[in-house]
């Protein structure tokens, strides 16, 4: 059975959280698309290059889940050669028998644009950075402004831009539980398979 989850979202919404619980319930793979431009930032060095030769050993690095790789993510994703190394990675992993959930940026836009389910996972940026905040530390006043710069990359970008497809479920994450914003996810998936 091919069926694809694709999850869209900025940073710190909830996307991951939810695409993996998802993945568990329904014995789908998961990719989180961000460490694939996480890892090719924290590579170094030629990002096309980086993302030419990206290898799964690549996305177990130990520091591919600091701020900092976050920020170096999101300036070599605004680069189109880069997406374009990565695009036909993800679109085989999402048509892999077994059903496969993947969390990103542009998944329902341009990655998987016939995508049995979309979802759209957002939260406010003071939510999104205190998360953030909890996860890395620092100065709160800092995480937030980081969290807003990069929102501003990446959808301000030319390539790819982040924005909901339009066919997307939302799902604010504001003040709803993540257990609750499990459920909804669930319940879509299950009216669609």
């Amino acid at each position: 059975m091919q069926f694809t989850v694709a999850i869209d979202g900025p940073a710190a919404a909830g996307k991951g959280t939810i695409g993996r619980a998802l993945a568990a319930r329904f014995g789908f793979a998961h990719l989180d698309t961000g460490l694939l431009y996480r890892a090719v930032g924290a590579l170094g060095g030629d990002p096309v290059a980086a993302a030419l030769g990206l290898v799964a050993a690549d996305l177990e690095r130990g520091d591919l889940r600091t701020l900092a790789a976050g920020q170096a993510a999101s300036v070599v994703a605004a680069i189109p050669e880069v997406r374009a190394a990565l695009v036909e990675f993800q679109r085989r992993f999402a048509r892999a028998e077994g059903g496969a959930v993947l969390d990103g940026r542009d998944i329902g836009t341009v990655i998987c644009p016939r995508a049995e389910v979309k979802l759209y996972v957002t939260a406010s940026a003071e939510v999104r950075a205190h998360r953030r905040w909890l996860e890395v530390g620092g100065d709160v006043a800092s995480v937030l402004a980081e969290v807003m710069e990069r929102d501003a990359r990446d959808m301000g970008r030319s390539a790819a831009p982040l924005k909901p497809a339009l066919d997307a479920v939302m799902i604010d994450t504001s003040e709803l539980p993540i257990a609750a914003a499990i459920a909804a996810a669930v319940a879509l998936v299950e009216a669609r398979l």
